[in-house]
């Protein structure tokens, strides 16, 4: 797997799955909704797979420019990824009732991020722990931050 493909497939894990867990954790808390959960993981599975691909094809064409091929690998990278991890938030909500999804996604979301927190610091010879605790925690605080919001709302417009 060359760089560019690479680039796209770290950031669309790390995004697809950040951003996605947020966004249910979000929703649930703030609608508690099935349909809300399943529409919203759609909808930004693709809105943001396009609006991360156009980001990181701007970022490549910022630093590589002159390579045009591998521009396009990233964009192409990014989006294919993204939307992919996005939109396997899905199958625990075909599977599972909402409370048991809910929990069955935030475990599958930090086991991913868990899992490649420890490839890239093998990578790079880090400090394993230290990676997966800093990545892990980051998520934490995102689902912890995404809930709060989410109850804020629900307690603001009900």
């Amino acid at each position: 797997m060359n760089d560019s493909i690479k680039r796209g497939f770290s950031f669309g894990l790390t995004s697809g799955v950040i951003t996605t867990l947020g966004m249910i954790i979000g929703l649930n808390a703030s609608t508690g909704s099935l349909l809300a959960i399943i529409g919203g993981i759609v909808i930004i599975a693709l809105a943001d797979a396009l609006s991360d691909s156009f980001g990181m094809h701007m970022s490549e064409e910022f630093s590589n420019g002159e390579h045009q091929k591998k521009v396009w690998e990233a964009t192409f990278a990014t989006f294919f990824f993204k939307l992919l991890f996005a939109l396997s938030f899905v199958i625990p909500f075909l599977l599972f009732e909402l409370n048991t999804a809910i929990v069955v996604c935030i475990i599958y979301g930090l086991l991913l991020i868990g899992i490649f927190s420890y490839y890239i610091a093998g990578l790079h010879n880090l400090n394993k722990g230290k990676v997966i605790l800093e990545h892990l925690g980051i998520a934490l605080i995102v689902i912890i931050l995404t809930h709060l919001v989410g109850t804020m709302i629900r307690n603001f417009f009900v």
